[in-house]
């Protein structure tokens, strides 16, 4: 097994970093593998907002639910959607400049995003980081727009923390490969097909604490009653809209 697949099959996510500064030439070429990824018709409709210093951080800090690793990481990368540049582009070049404030145009920008986000991560693990995806920044959208001081066309999409990690957390638990894999079209799922799929991870010791600390049956109702709620999910989806909006999209 080469190297690459062994980073992607070992993968876990870092919460804890060492002091460690990110050296300038480890940050170039983290940059460089996350501008050289594929992207819709070779537009490349992203942009990574850099932070290293401590003090945006801290301001930083609360739209990401004041999580640790928010502050204490030494770089996080901030990908945004961005069809800025490329409007631009267009009316410096006597182009139409309002063709891609659009839905469908947002899509191929956060793809462009997730794919750079993606392509940054696994350099990142091959020059010996970690890395944790930060969830936070879908939540608050409206308020990294804020304070990133993004202009029209620009929405943030995904968030990093990066640094020397200062520990060695356990694989978690994985639905096997079959689970994701469809053969020529989509086959649903039924009743028996998700208990054996799901079997294993929801007989893990990892699940048994997790069940015993929220006090709920099963994985499904941690996620539903805990995690990720229907009123949270709701309140935030709102949010996502009337950003969209103001941001041209």
């Amino acid at each position: 097994m080469n190297d690459i697949l062994q980073a992607l099959y070992n993968h876990v996510s870092i919460r804890r970093y060492t002091d460690k500064p990110v050296a300038e030439e480890t940050l170039q070429l983290i940059l460089k593998a996350a501008c050289s990824g594929s992207t819709m018709g070779n537009m490349q409709l992203f942009s990574v907002i850099v932070t290293q210093d401590d003090a945006m951080k801290r301001k930083l800090a609360p739209f990401h639910f004041n999580q640790p690793m928010a502050t204490e990481a030494p770089l996080i990368l901030t990908f945004c959607a961005d069809f800025r540049r490329f409007n631009r582009y267009c009316e410096f070049r006597q182009a139409d400049t309002e063709a891609y404030s659009n839905r469908q145009s947002y899509q191929w920008a956060v793809t462009d995003a997730l794919i750079a986000a993606q392509n940054a991560c696994v350099a990142a693990e091959s020059l010996g980081l970690g890395f944790c995806w930060l969830g936070t920044i879908t939540y608050n959208v409206d308020k990294f727009v804020e304070v990133l001081e993004l202009p029209r066309h620009v929405i943030p999409v995904s968030c990093v923390t990066m640094g020397y990690p200062a520990e060695h957390p356990a694989l978690t638990q994985k639905l096997p490969v079959e689970a994701f894999v469809h053969r020529e079209t989509y086959h649903d799922y039924d009743k028996e097909t998700i208990d054996r799929l799901y079997a294993e991870k929801e007989n893990s010791e990892e699940t048994r604490q997790i069940l015993e600390e929220n006090q709920l049956d099963n994985l499904a109702q941690v996620f539903t009653q805990r995690r990720y709620t229907r009123q949270d999910n709701e309140h935030f989806a709102q949010v996502l809209e009337d950003t969209l909006r103001r941001q041209g999209f």
